[in-house]
């Protein structure tokens, strides 16, 4: 993510951010990210926020690195004890490193041109066999929410589509609605892909 105005409204409520509840539907998800992998495997948590999913995988005993765009993320993903770097979704440059990339709502604040390289990237970047959880929202086209935060909106279709093109094959999807930081009651999809 390389959008000013997203990452200053990320940076202006970074202690709102940090403050909201993980919801059941995430405790589900990184429940079920986690489950089968190898102990102690290597993960990415791309576009960390503040760390919060991140501290979890690396409390169940696995390698942890977190990546953000968000200096102020960065920082508690850190006082987390989490290693976190400041960086874009293009600084994703390694191959065959990650048993699990886990992409939790960040991916939607990339522009839509820049999706298909962005998934070639993760392809890459996980092991053979590895596992990616892709949270976005559903929708059509792009714009910015009540708060400033650009979205690109995908439709499933689309989505399976643009991992299929990356090489990755959709096992799981899961649907449903949740309030986010902006307050508005959005719809979401969740996707489980593997190399």
């Amino acid at each position: 993510m390389t959008d000013r105005t997203t990452i200053e409204t990320y940076s202006s409520r970074a202690r709102q951010y940090q403050a909201l509840e993980i919801s059941d539907m995430q405790v589900q998800s990184l429940a079920g990210f986690l489950d089968g992998l190898p102990p102690g495997a290597a993960l990415l948590d791309l576009g960390c926020g503040p760390g919060h999913h991140a501290a979890e995988m690396q409390a169940a005993g696995f390698q942890v690195t977190a990546l953000d765009a968000t200096p102020a993320f960065v920082e508690a993903a850190r006082a987390r004890g989490v290693a976190a770097r400041l960086g874009s979704f293009d600084d994703l440059t390694e191959t065959d490193a990650y048993a699990g990339i886990w992409a939790s709502f960040s991916l939607l604040h990339a522009p839509r041109a820049d999706l298909p390289r962005h998934l070639r990237a993760i392809a890459t970047a996980l092991q053979p066999g590895g596992r990616l959880f892709l949270g976005m929202k559903l929708g059509q086209g792009e714009g910015r929410d009540d708060i400033g935060r650009f979205y690109n909106y995908y439709s499933e279709s689309e989505l399976r589509t643009r991992l299929a093109e990356a090489g990755l094959t959709v096992s799981h999807v899961q649907t449903g609605e949740e309030r986010g930081l902006a307050g508005s009651i959005d719809p979401y999809i969740l996707i489980t892909a593997h190399g």
